[in-house]
């Protein structure tokens, strides 16, 4: 049974921008701290972007994507985006919307920034 399903990934040149969606089963997404994960084969996946449960307290960013990425809730639609701009080949990896106390995360979606 899926859970958290992404979709949104795709192939960009850099300087361009994508808009990643999640949404969530609501058993697992209300009320809870959610975010985005990025992983690059073989490395650790990083944290991008977290978000607190209401979407009332500030989102936390690395500051590998500061200024560039916007991660947003709609707690009624049970739906978590992630807003990235002024894309570099660094931020090629495939992207998991996860709840974060856990890493319970969906199936992941591959964003490639190339020329």
């Amino acid at each position: 049974q899926v859970q958290l399903v992404e979709s949104g990934g795709d192939s960009v040149q850099p300087g361009g921008a994508l808009r990643l969606s999640c949404f969530v089963s609501a058993r697992i997404f209300v009320g809870t701290v959610m975010g985005w994960f990025r992983q690059v084969q073989g490395k650790q996946r990083e944290l991008v972007a977290s978000i607190s449960g209401r979407g009332l307290n500030s989102p936390v960013y690395p500051d590998s994507v500061k200024g560039r990425f916007t991660v947003s809730r709609d707690n009624t639609k049970n739906a978590l985006w992630l807003q990235m701009n002024s894309l570099i080949p660094e931020d090629s990896a495939v992207y998991y919307c996860c709840r974060v106390r856990d890493g319970y995360c969906g199936q992941g979606t591959q964003v490639t920034v190339s020329s």
